[in-house]
This record gives C-alpha cells, structure tokens and sequence, in this order.
C-alpha cells in the first residue's frame, strides 16, 4: 500500500489542491492520499487562520466523492505548530508497512533544508515535489540528494487569492468545490479576511 502525505493549511482548500493531488496520485502510482490540515503552520503565520475544526470541515467536504481521498485531523487535535517529521513518525506507528510519500510544493522544496528534521524526514518517506510546467527546478538537489519532481497542470488558484475574492463580495465559484463555497458562504468565513 503506498500512501502520499498532502499537508497545508488548506484555509480554503481549493481545485488546485485537488488537481495537484490526484495528478500525484496517478502519477506516482499512490493508492491513498491522505489530506492533513495543519494546526499551527511553522512557516505561515496569519492571525486571522480559520478554525481548525471549521477547516476540516472544508476539506471533508472538498474530497468527498473520491475514495482515494482521506481526511486526516491528527496535527489539529496535537495542536500547537504543525511539524511533519512527527506527523511521518505518527503514521508510521499506526500504519506499518504503507510506503509514505510526502507531497510538498517547489516553493516549500526551496525552504526544506530549514524544516525540523529534514534529513529524518526523507529517511521515513519518499519526498516528492509537485512542479507546474516549464517552472525550473531550483534547489532540487539537497545535500548530495536528488528530489523526484511530478510535473502537475498549470492551475492559477490559491486560498490567499479565493479569501480576497470573498473579501470584495467576487465569485469564487470553480475555484473551490460547490459544497465548499455554500460552506463560507453560510459560515460567513473570509468576508473580513485581511489577505
């Protein structure tokens, strides 16, 4: 069983996520991927994050329909920040013999080398980042290692652009999963977001 860890703040969790997770998943032969909200994000810091509980709800709602698709809220009920080589060495002990690979953006692939314990993330799973096409490859050699890069479509969403939209009273229709947008609509989520 091979497993991929799709970690982020997912506030909201957009199409984009989605197409980059299934190009993933077919791509490297994945069965699952498994969709973690983070709790306290070490790298984002915004005051005004939404709800961890209000976020999952997001991301319940944005995969359902795909079984391949998992929900997983183990870094929101640890709380405090978010740092992967736990959650790897959590999913391990629960899940013995799943081949994990940890899905990461080129932009996080940049900073990785900074990320608590990156060395001990890498021997505990397979660490792929997701490229669009004709972007260049920086960075993708650490310490003598190369990284796999999965070339996914080109999607020019983001949850910092879909929060601004709401902001202004824009549609974000198709930028997020219908059941998603009724979600901050009803909830009234990122009409006052400052980003």
């Amino acid at each position: 069983m091979k497993e991929g860890i799709f970690g982020g703040t997912f506030d909201p969790p957009h199409i984009g996520h989605l197409i980059a997770a299934e190009s993933a998943r077919e791509s490297l032969g994945l069965d699952r991927i498994r969709f973690i909200p983070a709790a306290v994000p070490p790298h984002k810091r915004r005051p005004d994050i939404t709800s961890g509980e209000k976020r999952l709800e997001m991301v319940r709602l944005a995969i359902q329909g795909n079984p391949a698709f998992i929900a997983d809220e183990r870094e929101l009920r640890r709380k405090g920040t978010s740092y992967t080589i736990e959650t790897i060495r959590e999913l391990r002990e629960e899940l013995p013999g799943i081949e994990f690979t940890l899905l990461i953006g080129m932009d996080n692939l940049q900073e990785f080398r900074l990320w608590k314990e990156p060395e001990k993330i890498r021997t505990l799973a397979e660490v792929v980042a997701l490229s669009r096409p004709g972007a260049v490859a920086l960075g993708v050699v650490e310490n003598g290692r190369g990284f796999r890069v999965v070339t996914i479509p080109l999607i020019e969403v983001s949850s910092s652009a879909i929060r601004r939209l709401v902001r202004e009273g824009r549609s974000i229709r198709y930028l997020v999963p219908q059941e998603v947008e009724e979600m901050i609509m009803r909830e009234g989520l990122y009409v006052h977001s400052p980003i």
